[in-house]
């Protein structure tokens, strides 16, 4: 396998001093700034696990992949351009902002950037949360996960990402929003680093260009308080708190300066890459979770 995990997201901003109100005083994360009027957004002792880029629209941009080792860069790099993949190196103004040493850019067939990396140049602060947060679940897991649209080109993203980066199958869930709607396929997809998923892809639309990202906390005691905080700081609620039945994640779903949504949880479970069934959800979540909310 070789990806480790999801080592980042990149997102846009009309407003970046938006973004750090967000991060420092609903997530509990900590901030600075970086080169350009960019944001680091701080879920641990790495210099950001969120990177906010000054721009014309507020969006979600990229997601940054970290490989297991340089061969395995070297070699996811070799293995995308042979599925003829456009792939080409990061320049050394976005590598910086990246803090990593290596750094590879491809659209999936779906449309959504990925960034590959390796060799973390960031250096090593411990975390310290403005508002009290205990911490994140991050390490060898990663930033969290994300999900993302993959309309019109479902099959062929999914087969990128599992035969040729070597992704594992953790779930499958054929959603149908209404008896005589559409089924949505949403395939949750695992890293070598054991998080349930570091990645899924949706078979459905979200123009800011991600359908949500998970950060996770290391309690639910600081679940419940963020809940608290959103509602304090006026920011839209788009589930209600609930726990999924794939990854039995304690969560609840709030929306993001970036227009793409954010799940908030603790609790979810780890899986052995090595021997790991995949399993075939029968329902979004054992509890809660009510995501009509958000259309309302």
């Amino acid at each position: 396998m070789k990806i480790q995990a999801l080592a980042y997201i990149v997102a846009e901003s009309t407003d970046v001093a938006q973004w750090r109100h967000y991060a420092e005083q609903v997530l509990g994360a900590a901030t600075t700034s970086a080169n350009g009027g960019a944001l680091y957004v701080k879920l641990d002792e790495r210099v950001h696990r969120m990177l906010i880029v000054p721009g014309a629209a507020d969006r979600y941009v990229a997601s940054g992949w970290e490989t297991t080792s340089a061969q395995a860069f070297t070699e996811a790099v070799a293995a995308l351009r042979q599925a003829g993949i456009a792939v080409h190196e990061g320049s050394d103004a976005e590598r910086a902002l990246r803090c990593v040493q290596r750094m590879a850019v491809f659209t999936d067939p779906s449309g959504n950037r990925h960034e590959l990396v390796h060799g973390y140049t960031g250096g090593s602060v411990p975390f310290v949360s403005p508002i009290g947060v205990g911490g994140f679940k991050t390490g060898a897991q990663g930033m969290g996960h994300t999900v993302l649209p993959a309309v019109g080109a479902f099959d062929a993203t999914v087969k990128l990402f599992r035969e040729v980066l070597g992704f594992g199958l953790s779930d499958v869930f054929n959603f149908r929003p209404a008896p005589d709607a559409p089924v949505i396929r949403i395939h949750f997809l695992h890293a070598s680093s054991g998080r349930h998923h570091s990645l899924a892809f949706a078979e459905m639309p979200a123009p800011s260009g991600c359908v949500h990202v998970m950060v996770e906390v290391l309690s639910m005691t600081d679940v419940g308080l963020a809940l608290e905080r959103r509602e304090k700081h006026g920011i839209k609620l788009m589930a209600t708190l609930g726990e999924h039945e794939n990854d039995r994640m304690t969560s609840f779903y709030m929306m993001t300066p970036g227009n793409f949504a954010l799940e908030y949880g603790w609790g979810g479970i780890s899986v052995d890459p090595q021997t790991w069934k995949a399993t075939e959800t029968q329902r979004v979540s054992v509890w809660g979770h009510d995501f009509s909310v958000g259309f309302r």
